[in-house]
């Protein structure tokens, strides 16, 4: 075997404009809305099931709460994460690179060829088109 062809990760990054740090920040709204709104219907839900939960079993109430209250704070967590990532995004500068989902490319190889000089990349990306490739 005198080749081989691997695929090699490629980093891709966005440019951020007025249009991206506007639907990104849009998207981290949502999202947030979105944990909150479950937050209630749990809030709810738990209401109901425990106060069932009391009139047939007391003893069945304390691990029923322990568990609403493992998945509320697991949605704060959540809610807390997207609040900071909409700080974050809310201070970054117009222009600022935001790394974004890697993709990969197939390189062919052959004995003697430089590894350092094959792997790695940087695909750089504006309103979703490319503007550069950097080594």
């Amino acid at each position: 075997m005198d080749e081989i062809q691997v695929l090699i990760p490629v980093a891709v990054k966005s440019k951020l404009t007025e249009a991206l740090k506007t639907t990104l920040l849009n998207q981290i709204n949502q999202n947030i809305k979105s944990v909150e709104n479950d937050m209630t219907q749990l809030e709810f839900e738990a209401n109901a099931k425990l106060a069932e939960q009391a009139k047939i079993n007391m003893q069945a109430v304390a691990p029923l709460r322990a568990q609403y209250d493992a998945q509320k704070a697991q949605m704060i967590q959540v809610k807390d994460k997207l609040t900071a990532d909409k700080e974050h995004l809310e201070k970054l500068t117009i222009g600022a690179e935001l790394p974004r989902q890697p993709l990969n490319r197939l390189v062919t190889l052959h004995i003697g060829d430089d590894m350092n000089a094959v792997a790695g990349g940087e695909i750089l990306v504006e309103d979703g088109k490319i503007i550069a490739f950097r080594e």
